[in-house]
C-alpha cells in the first residue's frame, strides 16, 4: 500500500481518539466538541499548535498524530514501517547535511 501524500488529519484524529478511548468532549480544555468534529470531518484545518494541544489530550506525541495523518486508515504495519523508514532517512540526511 502506498503512503498518502496529502494528509488526512480528520481520520487520523478519529482513529487516535478511538484507540486512546478519548471522546470529543474530552478535548474541552483545548477545543470545543464542534471544532473537533469539524476537524474529523475535514471541514476545518488545524495549526501545528492545535495539533500539539490535541496530542496532549490524546496522550500521544504530536509527531505520532502527524504521521498517522499520512497513513492509510486503518494503518497497517507495512505502511507504518515504510513511513518510519522514510522519516528516519530524511531526518538523518538533514541532521548530517550541515555537519560534513
Amino acid at each position: 500500500m502506498k503512503l498518502l501524500r496529502k494528509n488526512a488529519l480528520g481520520p487520523a484524529l478519529r482513529c487516535a481518539r478511538s484507540a486512546q478511548g478519548v471522546s470529543q468532549e474530552d478535548f474541552g480544555a483545548v477545543s470545543s466538541r464542534t471544532y473537533v468534529s469539524q476537524l474529523e470531518r475535514g471541514e476545518r484545518h488545524a495549526t501545528l499548535s492545535k495539533v500539539d494541544d490535541l496530542s496532549e489530550v490524546l496522550g500521544l506525541h504530536p509527531a505520532t498524530v502527524a504521521a498517522l495523518a499520512y497513513l492509510p486508515h486503518p494503518p497497517d504495519l507495512a505502511a507504518i514501517e515504510r513511513l518510519l523508514a522514510t522519516i528516519r532517512a530524511e531526518l538523518t540526511s538533514i541532521s548530517t547535511a550541515g555537519h560534513a
